[in-house]
């Protein structure tokens, strides 16, 4: 019965990813999306034949992971319906890699993945590039054919991502001259279409007047059945109100204490910023080791070294630089995100449906939970009791990520427009350091409006590490090794929280009985 599940594993991905047409182009039309919706039930079908009662626990947790990403499938064919409602969906250039197992939000299957790329391309390269380009202006003739939704913030934030593209394409242009005549040719086409493409949303922009939010009762019931986190729409506001609470007051607390102190010294230079990072990381991992918080591997300093970013002069100093150039490692913790990417490639999962990232983003609460919750949890380890102002970083950012993610919850709700999230996320961050002036503010909510649950998942994903920890660490009582729970916790995989609990403790009471 494992072996059926690993062959319908196999057949499902392969079934999920959209059919590509003649000229490479995925297929996101009405008919192609009928024949999605008419062979998704025979799938869930094999998947239902398979009883895994009986099972042991590691193959029910991949039989649970295929029964959500069959959910979210059903989900987006349903109610979510990017390729219709979403015009970031069809952006193609991705200049980044993710900090998690996949990009963030709905994209399509053919994306070019430029940060794999090495420069000065290779002749081979540059012909892998031009094709991959030349994708871009058939899909984008598609997507107006697709694009029939009335979601107005969704829209209007499309336009934003695609002048983007624009800048993405002018900067592939300067880095790659001078390049084969096919690959400037494919990057003209590329840009010329994304130029008019721009220009039509703006154009048709003006006529969209609909919501975007999915509403309390659909965003519960993807939480619930695709991301398998176990709350409804009230019981996550509930938490992000009492965690924006919390952290506001622990702020001001920290503050008092430290008064007498000096205030952080803020990096000003390119050149301290490289010596302060450096500095920092090295710190860092030291700390790490010696404490015995993680079974510390050879490829983890050098993943967080790699991705340890650039100074930000002020005029463009978003937040999370902000935060950096006061104390670079707040975020080195939350960048254990770096570590798990270097394990899934140098330790890889031993099941395929493991062993790479989840479909659907259903991997959020489990990836951004586990790092947001390190940014506190190592600072009540000891990480800055040689410079307690640091601690005031810490609660600033989980403030932070409360304030964007109850926006993001509100306008799910269809109660704020994407204006007024951003306008409440200013609001809400400590100390001005969320700058309504600068693009990060926009690509949040737009991001979260897109993804339902992304927003509230560092938050929620937290929540439940806690409540693991504490059940794991009860369980062993004295035995109890702190290393050892965060090596058991990446031995699981990148899986929502609930399976790693099952896998962890022998508890599933978190997965939704109403199977769906």
């Amino acid at each position: 019965m494992i072996d059926q599940l690993m062959a319908l594993f196999a057949d499902w991905r392969a079934f999920e990813a959209a059919h590509l047409l003649s000229d490479g182009v995925p297929d996101y039309r009405a008919p192609a999306l009928q024949d999605k919706k008419n062979s998704l039930p025979a799938f869930q079908e094999r998947l239902t034949a398979l009883t895994s009662a009986g099972w042991p626990v590691a193959q029910q947790i991949d039989h649970w992971i295929l029964r959500a990403e069959m959910n979210g499938l059903d989900f987006n064919l349903r109610v979510l319906q990017p390729w219709a409602r979403d015009p970031a969906f069809y952006r193609s250039l991705w200049s980044e890699q993710s900090d998690t197992p996949d990009h963030e939000g709905p994209c399509h299957h053919a994306l070019i993945e430029l940060w794999t790329y090495e420069f000065p391309l290779s002749l081979a390269d540059a012909a892998r590039l031009a094709a991959e380009l030349r994708t871009v202006p058939p899909l984008l003739t598609q997507a107006r054919e697709n694009l029939t939704g009335n979601a107005k913030d969704l829209w209007l934030g499309g336009i934003y991502v695609f002048r983007n593209q624009l800048g993405d394409l002018d900067a592939l242009a300067a880095k790659t001259a001078p390049a084969t005549p096919e690959l400037d040719a494919a990057i003209e086409q590329a840009r010329a279409a994304t130029l008019a493409f721009a220009d039509w949303l703006t154009l048709q922009g003006a006529g969209k007047t609909g919501p975007s939010g999915l509403g309390r009762e659909a965003y519960s019931w993807c939480q619930r059945h695709v991301h398998l986190v176990p709350m409804t729409w009230d019981e996550e506001v509930a938490l992000l109100q009492r965690e924006l609470a919390r952290a506001q007051a622990s702020l001001r607390l920290e503050e008092h204490r430290n008064r007498h102190l000096p205030p952080l010294v803020v990096i000003n230079s390119p050149e301290d910023y490289e010596r302060r990072a450096a500095q920092s990381v090295a710190k860092y991992m030291a700390f790490l080791r010696d404490k015995q918080i993680l079974h510390v591997q050879d490829y983890m300093a050098p993943a967080l070294s790699a991705h340890v970013g650039r100074y930000f002069p002020e005029e463009s100093r978003h937040f999370f630089a902000i935060a950096r150039q006061h104390e670079p490692m707040a975020l080195w913790c939350h960048w254990y995100h770096w570590f798990e990417l270097a394990q899934m490639r140098e330790a890889p999962h031993p099941s395929p449906v493991r062993r790479g990232a989840l479909l659907y983003n259903i991997f959020d609460s489990r990836a951004e939970g586990l790092a947001t919750a390190m940014e506190e949890m190592m600072m009540h380890a000891g990480l800055y009791d040689d410079n307690p102002r640091s601690r005031e970083v810490v609660w600033i950012l989980l403030a932070q990520r409360a304030a964007r993610g109850l926006a993001s919850m509100f306008l799910h709700a269809n109660e704020f427009t994407l204006q007024q999230a951003m306008d409440f996320q200013v609001a809400n961050t400590p100390r001005g350091w969320m700058r309504a002036d600068l693009p990060l503010l926009q690509f949040e909510q737009h991001l979260y409006l897109r993804q339902p649950g992304y927003g509230s998942s560092y938050i929620t994903g937290k929540a439940l590490l806690d409540r693991l920890l504490g059940d794991y660490a009860s369980q062993r009582g004295n035995a109890f090794v702190l290393a050892d729970f965060f090596a058991d916790v990446g031995a699981a995989g990148i899986i929502p929280w609930p399976l790693v609990r099952w896998e962890l403790t022998g508890l599933d009471d978190q997965l939704p009985r109403d199977v769906a």
